[in-house]
């Protein structure tokens, strides 16, 4: 098993389907926080339906379209990242986040989404990475700034299943491997 430090104590490592009771607490932590930012499917609900998460993510993994990870701080899962799609004969993949109130403003998703754009790009040869995001998330804006992501435009105007059904603008921002790479 791997683990890869982001600060002090806190270590971004594989989320999988065994973790799934350690996943649905944290998700019950969460759930009023990340609710209006992810889509129903990533919300899990009991046992089954947080191993259900988990193993779409690892069976994407296993056929090379996609992946999840948990950041945890010390032994507590606080949030996580992802491979939302990932296409290595395309060069091309989206990342996504979440993470726990209390486990903001530490700079946490920046390190781990960099952890995950660095293999994209460095190891797999990905020419492209997208991040997907409500117009109205601040917290979400600004890490894509922070990480040197380009807005592309809207994806999107119209209901919005993770908004609850309100309307609400989606936006797709881009960073190409050049610039990553001339970034770090």
């Amino acid at each position: 098993m791997f683990a890869s430090p982001l600060i002090e104590d806190v270590v971004l490592r594989p989320l999988e389907p065994w973790r799934a009771e350690e996943f649905l607490a944290h998700q019950e932590r969460a759930r009023e926080h990340i609710r209006p930012w992810v889509g129903p499917s990533f919300m899990a609900t009991d046992l089954e339906s947080a191993r259900a998460v988990l193993q779409r993510y690892a069976d994407r993994w296993a056929q090379d379209s996609g992946g999840i990870w948990g950041i945890w701080d010390g032994w507590r899962l606080v949030g996580g990242v992802m491979f939302v799609s990932f296409d290595a004969t395309l060069g091309q993949c989206e990342v996504g986040c979440w993470l726990e109130p209390d486990a903001e403003g530490r700079g946490l998703v920046s390190r781990a989404v960099t952890t995950l754009i660095d293999w994209a790009v460095l190891e797999r040869g990905v020419a492209r990475v997208e991040w997907h995001t409500n117009a109205r998330n601040e917290r979400s804006l600004a890490v894509a700034r922070r990480l040197g992501f380009s807005l592309d435009g809207p994806r999107s105007s119209g209901r919005s299943a993770s908004a609850g059904g309100r309307e609400d603008d989606m936006q797709v921002w881009s960073v190409l491997a050049d610039d990553w790479r001339a970034r770090r």
